[in-house]
């Protein structure tokens, strides 16, 4: 027995030596001493070295100017850009005029009646309400110049996202090719588009429109490539076999069998699309973004609320009708025969023409003055209150600005030194370390190669601040969002009440939620974290919720015929299980965060999403396009060190 005993420790050891991740570690820590004396010693630093960065102002700076002095007289401006610009304003004109020719009626009409055909006579009375609200709330004219531009920037999304779709998915070299720019598209802050588009096109409604286009594309490409790469092999087989060609198999069998994803790939260009479209506002594009931009800029909380309530109710909108014809299309279309369905449409689009006729022949095609409802004072009323009661002097507890000022100072401020305090070459081993663990050895590259990029930049000290807020955002939001679903996971009731604030939420362009921070916080970067933390939650509450409701049921009453408790079997069996599905909610919560923070550069949030909006105010194109290629690396390095996949499971090292 002694001796067994003497041995269990031996044998400890080389059981431990051989764990996987102890491996990466002692491997690393190997590299590590052999090249950071190496790095000590040429660089002595511990901040990035000045040695290893690059100066891209002269080359940016260069560009810029060669852009503005030929805008007007190069032939790519005259006959490429030029002609592009024109058909983007006709464009969106036609669709304006359009839509102010059917006036309020005839357009409530026309929206009430697709959803109906599509969804059924509940969604079509929430569509017509929401348009009648929007009417209600004086924001008419607005909603129409906002669809306007949303319905051109949409079919152009579609039919560029389609193209790319169709040649990544029917082609593997094109589809390695074009995932990379995909990525970054997507993890490009939507705020850092603007400053090309601008310096091309000028401002207005065609950099608005090509900067919505570009940011809402990838979606529809990625969704029509997996759709289409998804296809199954047995019906591919069986259809080749018929000796059908391959533009027939492509139309007969591929496309019909992707029209789920092509749909979803829709639902996500429009939210996409709506998002940026009130982005878009700051370089002139019309409509409800450009009220809530002014509403920004002055702390008119009513104002923003009055713009913003048709801003979420348009995007709840549509993102119900098209995801209900997501539903309807997978399960079969229970609305009739195709002849019947056929007939359906051509009676709801005469149903929508005569009442357009109607009110153009009653003179009602602008929304009665009479029928408006003035939000804004009693809204600014409340506010004042809150802010004369709650921003600060409660008793006890402080009030919203003691409390953004102590997370600032206790949370923020230690966090950002003792980043930066890191030397740069320790910040790399962090996250190789995070990365390898996680992943293989190419994701520690990854991440390795884009945080060394940050530093070559010549922005490392700003990223560091940025990090440090998205950090801190992120442990607060999966404190809130774990918690949160789990009380959902376990109690139904608590799901129900929580879901149409999670709809309101998810739905709610980033834009708008950094007024009633403001208004609460005042600006700095704690209210950057705030509005960060708001917009990143729906997204973790669900994905938790979901993955615990997901949990086996036999693993659930296994345990609970062994007597375990409600807090042990979620502690032992629902929370291990649901591993995945909480990294996922880690991983979304790092991009959703990332997004926001990077917008509160507008509110005092400083670092990066400073530097993008200063280059976008200033036309300093070195500026803004360098802080967002270091975002971009930054959104890649937390990607690669928070995104589980069964892929880099399997493989192991």
């Amino acid at each position: 027995m002694a001796t067994i005993a003497a041995a269990a420790p031996r044998s400890g050891l080389p059981g431990l030596l051989k764990h996987p991740a102890t491996g990466k570690l002692l491997l690393l820590a190997v590299v590590a001493a052999v090249l950071v004396p190496l790095a000590n010693a040429r660089w002595a630093s511990g901040s990035w070295p000045h040695a290893l960065t690059v100066d891209l102002s002269e080359p940016l700076g260069k560009a810029s100017d060669w852009v503005i002095d030929n805008r007007d007289s190069h032939p790519l401006f005259l006959y490429f850009f030029g002609y592009v610009s024109n058909a983007v304003v006709l464009s969106v004109r036609a669709v304006y005029l359009v839509l102010l020719a059917a006036g309020w009626a005839g357009v409530t009409a026309a929206a009430a009646l697709v959803a109906w055909r599509v969804a059924g006579v509940r969604l079509a009375l929430g569509t017509g309400a929401a348009f009648l609200a929007c009417g209600l709330l004086g924001m008419w004219i607005p909603t129409m110049q906002t669809l306007a531009l949303m319905v051109v920037a949409v079919l152009a999304s579609v039919v560029l996202g389609v193209l790319l779709g169709l040649a990544a998915g029917l082609s593997d070299r094109t589809y390695r090719a074009l995932r990379p720019v995909l990525d970054t598209m997507q993890v490009f802050p939507a705020y850092a588009y603007l400053l090309p588009v601008v310096l091309v096109f000028g401002m207005g409604v065609p950099a608005a429109v090509l900067a919505t286009v570009v940011y809402a594309a990838p979606p529809m490409a990625r969704l029509t490539a997996l759709g289409l790469r998804g296809a199954d092999a047995g019906v591919m087989e069986a259809v080749e076999s018929l000796g059908t060609t391959a533009r027939q198999r492509l139309l007969t069998a591929r496309v019909p069998l992707a029209r789920k994803e092509l749909l979803l790939g829709l639902n996500q260009t429009i939210m996409m699309a709506l998002s940026m479209a009130v982005i878009a506002s700051v370089i002139g594009a019309a409509g409800l973004g450009d009220r809530v931009y002014q509403a920004l800029a002055s702390v008119d909380v009513g104002a923003a609320l009055s713009a913003g309530i048709p801003i979420v109710l348009l995007a709840v909108v549509l993102d119900r009708v098209t995801g209900a014809a997501g539903t309807v299309t997978s399960a079969g279309d229970g609305l009739g025969e195709p002849g019947s369905r056929w007939t359906g449409w051509a009676y709801a689009a005469v149903a929508a023409v005569a009442v357009a006729v109607a009110g153009r022949l009653t003179g009602r095609l602008d929304w009665p003055e009479a029928w408006l409802v003035n939000i804004a004072e009693p809204v600014n009323r409340a506010v004042d209150w809150m802010t004369d009661h709650l921003y600060s002097g409660v008793p006890y507890v402080g009030g919203t600005a003691d409390w953004a000022g102590h997370f600032t100072t206790w949370v923020l401020d230690p966090m950002r030194d003792g980043l930066q305090w890191l030397p740069w070459w320790s910040v790399l081993l962090i996250v190789a370390a995070l990365a390898w663990l996680i992943g293989t050895w190419r994701t520690a590259l990854t991440a390795v190669l884009a945080m060394a990029a940050i530093g070559v930049l010549g922005v490392w000290g700003p990223s560091l601040d940025t990090l440090s807020q998205v950090l801190a955002a992120v442990a607060v939001t999966l404190v809130l969002g774990f918690a949160t679903g789990i009380a959902a996971a376990r109690s139904e009731r608590c799901e129900r009440v929580l879901r149409p604030f999670l709809d309101v939420f998810q739905t709610m362009p980033q834009f708008v939620y950094l007024i009633p921070v403001v208004a609460l916080f005042g600006v700095g970067r704690a209210p950057a974290v705030a509005a960060a933390v708001v917009y990143a939650l729906p997204a973790v509450v669900r994905i938790t919720t979901q993955g615990l409701r997901q949990v086996d049921p036999a693993a659930m009453e296994s345990s609970r015929s062994m007597g375990a408790t409600g807090w042990q079997q979620l502690r032992q069996v629902q929370l291990p299980l649901a591993r995945p599905a909480l990294l996922l909610a880690l991983n979304q919560g790092v991009v959703l965060v990332l997004a926001v923070v990077i917008i509160g550069g507008l509110v005092g949030g400083g670092a990066l999403g400073y530097d993008v909006v200063f280059g976008l105010a200033q036309g300093d194109l070195a500026t803004g396009l360098v802080a967002g290629a270091a975002i971009v690396c930054l959104g890649l390095m937390l990607d690669r060190v928070t995104q589980p996949t069964d892929r880099r499971t399997k493989k192991g090292a």
